[in-house]
């Protein structure tokens, strides 16, 4: 957009001459260690964010992350990573929940209820600059406070038995659980689950 508006102007002042003006000095020069210290920085910088801190016109970067072989990859959403503890400790109450089964079934009685924040916005991640066959690097989860609505499921180990969707700017009260544990039930029992 700024190139068509300096075209523009100078059209608009009577210059048609096509050529750029000379600038006087050579064009900046920087070495490729610069630009890939930039990057182990920070792989997910934009060819703008590039060209400034080098001082340098965007498309010369473009040019020399070409001739170094970088590729720009998406990166993957990564969940949390828990601690050693915390996988051991969820190991350890899926082996007892394991044997209770084995001794005397119960998971076909158990029904779980959860709610949950579905984002229907469309959040962007950014792309890195990495070299081909190297992983991208991981983003970041959207903005929680976006736009949203919350879910409200109950499933048990068959499947789902009940689901609601609240309204934008509506969450759980007390009366709204009760609400949704007597539909739960009615729908439960017209669908075989429990008698």
């Amino acid at each position: 957009m700024s190139t068509c508006r300096k075209w523009f102007s100078r059209f608009k002042s009577g210059n048609f001459k096509l050529e750029d003006k000379e600038r006087p000095g050579q064009p900046k020069k920087f070495e490729d260690e610069e630009l890939e210290s930039l990057i182990d920085e920070d792989p997910c910088q934009t060819l703008q964010d590039l060209a400034e801190s080098l001082e340098v016109n965007f498309s010369t970067v473009s040019k020399r992350l070409r001739v170094m072989g970088m590729i720009q990859k998406q990166g993957n959403w990564v969940p949390y990573k828990l601690k050693p503890k915390d996988v051991e400790r969820r190991f350890f109450t899926c082996e007892q929940l394991l044997e209770r089964q084995k001794r005397k079934g119960f998971l076909d009685r158990i029904v779980t209820g959860d709610e949950k924040w579905i984002h229907y916005d469309n959040p962007k991640r950014r792309k890195s600059w990495v070299k081909p066959g190297q992983p991208s690097t991981s983003t970041a989860k959207s903005n929680i406070h976006g736009s949203k609505l919350m879910l409200c499921i109950w499933w048990d180990q068959r499947g789902v038995i009940y689901y609601e969707l609240l309204k934008p700017n509506e969450t759980i009260t007390g009366e709204r659980y009760r609400t949704q544990l007597i539909r739960l039930n009615r729908t439960g029992k017209t669908a075989g689950i429990w008698q």
